[in-house]
């Protein structure tokens, strides 16, 4: 598989006279796993948890449930939140597995420098693509979860061949240099109209002080993006995007995938020794350098916009849930709970496709082919749930039949 989809397997090296057909180790299953727990999140969005929860006012199980499965107005996070960054550090993970696999094969740097570009390029016009449905013509614009990989890959496939000490100064140097961009941008006038980039009066995320660097569409990304994304022929000209999402995200963006590079380098290094102990470290160290950082007003912890404080964040909290898998499958060797993960895990590329392009489809056919009155058993406000479990189990059903006949995407 691609360093997207899955790592690839490590292969021994074959002693002379012997059959040059390499011994492919183990998989890491946890990292499947784990993948596939995020591209489940991903499409889980058809269960409409936030929508059960406004039905049932008050209720605190459901209120917990819809919280989780929605994005946070700015500050802070949800369970939601974490399914970008699990996704682009598992990206990091599965480099060093796809880097010596193709040293063995004898490829060579320049033919996989070449690969690394053109998988740049794909990424960034498949989420062009998926961004563009429902437009009347190609919808440019680079927020998308693929295209924000793929803006940063190359430069991730180059560091993947340098030393630790390199990727930890280049995440310190990526991470620092950022912030100080936005913190020297001025700060909006007095005066400022809000409401002319869609943030209105009686919106109460605004920061104040020093952290008002980073409030919502009045800052240094949403400047460049009024420069750049009207480069590009558009129906309208951009003025915001309205959940505050920026092109120039891909640069912190990339330090969560250095981070999943270390995380990666460290996994396939101490194999098949698992290195529990610095992977919950390393993140406990990331969650409370991040929480110091938001608390003092230096930089605050916003996913939208993607923080250096949110890379730490997200990135340690990436990190405890690779640790957490790790230990329940690898080291413990609970693993046949894991493979409905695995299904999903193993193509996550087909995964996002699927959740992206087939929704509409699948809803409208379950509907008009069983009508609505099953769905609604248990009463109106259940009715989305029931059917977004239906089509979840579609969606599952789809990748169970493509893993079964071995049919994985890859780019």
């Amino acid at each position: 598989m691609s360093s997207i989809v899955t790592p690839s397997a490590q292969t021994t090296a074959v002693p002379e006279r012997q059959s040059p057909a390499p011994v492919v180790a183990p998989r890491n299953t946890a990292v499947d796993a784990y993948r596939g727990f995020v591209m489940l999140l991903m499409m889980g969005e058809v269960l409409n948890l936030a929508k059960v929860s406004r039905a049932f006012p008050g209720n605190a199980f459901w209120a917990f449930l819809g919280y989780n499965q929605s994005h946070v107005e700015w500050a802070g996070c949800s369970l939601h939140d974490m399914i970008q960054p699990s996704f682009s550090f598992l990206v990091g993970v599965a480099l060093p597995y796809s880097i010596a696999s193709r040293l063995k094969r004898g490829t060579t740097f320049d033919k996989m420098l070449g690969h690394a570009l053109w998988r740049s390029v794909l990424l960034v016009a498949l989420g062009i693509f998926l961004r563009s449905m429902n437009h009347s013509q190609t919808y440019f614009t680079f927020e998308d979860t693929l295209s924000q990989i793929g803006l940063g890959y190359p430069i991730l496939f180059l560091l993947g061949f340098r030393p630790a000490k390199w990727q930890w100064g280049a995440l310190g140097a990526l991470l620092f240099g950022y912030w100080l961009a936005w913190a020297l941008y001025p700060l909006p006038g007095a005066n400022f109209d809000w409401a002319s980039v869609g943030v209105p009066a009686n919106w109460n995320h605004n920061f104040t002080g020093f952290a008002a660097h980073w409030n919502k569409n009045s800052n240094l990304g949403n400047a460049f993006d009024q420069w750049f994304l009207n480069l590009f022929p558009r129906e309208h000209p951009f003025v915001f995007n309205g959940g505050g999402y920026l092109t120039l995200s891909f640069i912190p963006t990339l330090g969560t995938m250095i981070l999943g590079l270390i995380a990666g380098r460290w996994l396939r290094e101490k194999a098949p020794v698992i290195p529990l102990a610095r992977f919950i470290k390393t993140g406990l160290l990331l969650v409370a350098l991040a929480l110091l950082l938001h608390f003092t007003g230096i930089c605050p912890i916003v996913k939208r916009i993607w923080t250096p404080a949110w890379t730490l964040f997200s990135g340690g909290v990436c990190f405890l849930f690779l640790a957490a898998f790790c230990w329940l499958i690898e080291v413990k060797g609970y693993k046949r709970w894991s493979f409905p993960l695995l299904v999903v895990g193993m193509n996550s590329i087909a995964a996002y496709l699927i959740a992206h392009l087939c929704e509409e489809f699948v809803s409208s056919s379950l509907v008009i082919n069983l009508s609505a009155r099953p769905f609604g058993i248990l009463g109106a406000g259940l009715q989305p749930l029931l059917l977004g479990a239906a089509m979840l189990f579609i969606y599952w059903l789809m990748l169970l039949w493509m893993y079964r006949r071995k049919v994985f995407l890859r780019i």
